[in-house]
């Protein structure tokens, strides 16, 4: 079976400032660095060194990043416990509150921040 998704990109206008901010709340979600070049970093899952599936980019037509009305990047969370320390730590180094963490109407746990450059970034844990 093919997956839907093969990588998610989001822009951002600083890229080292950038990379501080997801290697920080990345790590409780079990990604890190995996690639870094002058125009992207990229992240993968701690058990795939070689497979990168989240990328922070400059964009292309080197224009300014901007962030899209109703888009979202949702990231995978082993645990409650992990989307509470991915949100606690996304505040504590500049992110901004989109929705604390919590059960939402599908029964599943979630937290919602914006990024350093407005990117909608949520962990969500699957309860059922």
């Amino acid at each position: 079976m093919k997956k839907i998704i093969s990588f998610v990109m989001v822009g951002t206008n600083d890229l080292n400032k950038s990379s501080n901010f997801y290697e920080a709340i990345l790590a409780h979600l079990g990604l890190k660095k995996v690639t870094t070049t002058e125009r992207y970093i990229a992240y993968g899952h701690s058990s795939d060194d070689d497979y990168a599936k989240f990328y922070i980019t400059k964009p292309h037509n080197k224009e300014n990043a901007t962030f899209g009305n109703g888009t979202m990047v949702a990231l995978s969370a082993d645990t409650k416990d992990a989307v509470d320390k991915f949100y606690t730590t996304a505040l504590e180094n500049g992110a901004t509150d989109e929705g604390k963490p919590g059960e939402r109407s599908d029964g599943n746990y979630y937290s919602y921040i914006r990024d350093l450059d407005g990117n909608k970034i949520t962990a969500r844990f699957l309860v059922n």
